[in-house]
């Protein structure tokens, strides 16, 4: 049965620094027990932190053996500073020994899907069906690293949206963000699901409401995060900040 537990840092710097050290022990231990480990990447501010924070530490990882993949992303042409693949590669990727085959990116808007996002959507589905189990249409993702909007969104999903309410395909496009950019490609919550840990890291005064309401129990469909929740294990890493209204 899946545990959820609410970790509380000082700041967002102590904040990155226990995710890292958590991620370097899951990671390293997937890779004793299977030989390779899976992990779905994130953007913003907390999460590419944690990306620069592995870029210096990333202890016994072999990087090599990892399968990256990505919750969500801005359908933007390849290159754009915007888009999270972007980010995570100058913050890590481009500094560890990651096989570059092992790095399954969202198509870009100037990619082979002549710009059609529902095009690239079903691509990358069928990317995580040809990487599951048989008979499954995702792998079973050791982590999944999530931020959080100060409405609750993760990835690319939204409250009060169609994408939120997905419950049947993994990845789906977004087309009308009350973020900017409008489309987007992203995993849906069964797609989160599929992660045996589902992390969030969350920092900040502006999201102690969301956190509040989603650890409370709030509907996905109003606060997207209340959704995301591991098969094993769901972990919020907040600070002081978004952690101020919480009852505990």
């Amino acid at each position: 049965m899946s545990e959820t537990s609410v970790l509380h840092f000082l700041d967002a710097d102590a904040l990155v620094d226990a995710a890292r050290s958590r991620f370097v022990d899951v990671v390293t231990s997937a890779q004793a027990e299977r030989g390779s480990a899976s992990v779905v990447l994130t953007g913003g501010g907390t999460g590419i932190a944690l990306l620069e924070a592995l870029r210096k530490d990333s202890g016994n990882i072999d990087w090599s053996r990892v399968d990256v993949y990505f919750g969500d992303e801005r359908f933007l042409p390849a290159g754009d500073p915007e888009r999270n693949e972007v980010q995570a590669s100058d913050a890590l990727l481009n500094h560890v020994d990651v096989h570059p085959d092992r790095v399954f990116r969202m198509a870009a808007s100037d990619g082979p899907h002549e710009s059609d996002p529902e095009v690239a959507a079903a691509s990358y589905a069928r990317v995580l069906a040809a990487h599951a189990d048989e008979g499954e249409r995702a792998p079973e993702f050791d982590v999944h690293l999530l931020g959080m909007g100060g409405e609750g969104h993760i990835n690319s999903l939204f409250p009060h949206t169609d994408a939120v309410r997905e419950t049947t395909q993994y990845v789906i496009a977004v087309e009308d963000s009350p973020k900017p950019p409008p489309v987007r490609i992203t995993l849906t919550l069964p797609a989160i699901r599929r992660a045996k840990h589902v992390w969030l890291l969350v920092s900040g005064e502006a999201k102690a409401e969301a956190v509040a309401a989603a650890v409370g129990g709030a509907s996905p469909d109003d606060v997207p995060s209340a959704g995301a929740v591991g098969s094993e294990s769901t972990v919020w890493f907040v600070d002081t900040a978004a952690a101020s209204k919480l009852d505990t």
